[in-house]
C-alpha cells in the first residue's frame, strides 16, 4: 500500500502547483475498506449511508473542518464545485463531510450553491473510525472532533483506491490533483 503513496509521491513532487505543502499520508491505507458501518447526515438531517451516496465508479470523498467557520475549507468546498459533473461523467460520487451540523451544511450549500452532497459527522463517528481526528484540540474547543483535511477515492465496494492530502490544514489538494488521481485509478481499472 505504501506503494501507492509513493508512486503520489513521485507523481506530485510532494507539492501541488502553488503550495509550499507536502502531502501526507493519513487515515486508512489505500487497498483496505471504509468502515462497512459508514454513514452520516445529509443537510436536511436525513441519515445516509455509503450505497446512497457512491456511483457507479466510487465516490470521492472530501473531509472538511467545517463550513461554518474554517476559512479554507470554504474556500476548498466551493472550488471542488468545479469539478462535481466531471466526475459524475467518470462515474464518481463527490460527498464532502465534516463534523458540523445539517443545518450548517444546509445554510452553507444553498448560500453558495453547491450541487454535490454535504454529509454530517457531527459526533465525529466516521472521522474516528477513519482515524483522520485531529488530536490537538481539547474538548472545550469549538475544533473539537474536526477532521484532518483529506480526499479519498473509494471504489463501489468501499476499498480505498486513492487519497490526497496535504500538511497541515491551510494547503489542500489542487483541483488538478484530483482529477489526475481519479483519471489514474479509472486507467488502473481499465
Amino acid at each position: 500500500m505504501r506503494t501507492v503513496f509513493s508512486t503520489l509521491v513521485v507523481l506530485f513532487g510532494f507539492a501541488s502547483a502553488g503550495n509550499a505543502a507536502e502531502m501526507i499520508d493519513v487515515g486508512p491505507d489505500v487497498g483496505t475498506n471504509i468502515p462497512a458501518n459508514f454513514n452520516g447526515q445529509d443537510a436536511k438531517g436525513k441519515d445516509i449511508t455509503y450505497a446512497d451516496v457512491t456511483g457507479e465508479r466510487g465516490l470521492v470523498l472530501g473531509f472538511v473542518r467545517s463550513a461554518s467557520w474554517c476559512p479554507f475549507c470554504q474556500s476548498q468546498m466551493k472550488d471542488l464545485e468545479n469539478i462535481a459533473a466531471d466526475l459524475k461523467s467518470r462515474g464518481y460520487e463527490l460527498v464532502v463531510m465534516s463534523y458540523d451540523a445539517p443545518k450548517v451544511l444546509d445554510q452553507f450549500a444553498k448560500k453558495q450553491n453547491i450541487s454535490y452532497a454535504l454529509l454530517s459527522d457531527e459526533g465525529s463517528e466516521m472521522i474516528n473510525a477513519l482515524g483522520i481526528r485531529e488530536t490537538s484540540y481539547k474538548e472545550d474547543s469549538m475544533a473539537y472532533g474536526v477532521p484532518k483535511p483529506v480526499i479519498f477515492i473509494i471504489d463501489p465496494n468501499g476499498k480505498i483506491e486513492g487519497k490526497l492530502a496535504m500538511e497541515g490544514y491551510r494547503d489542500r489538494p489542487a483541483l488538478e490533483e484530483v482529477m489526475a488521481e481519479v483519471d489514474r485509478i479509472i486507467g488502473a481499472n481499465s
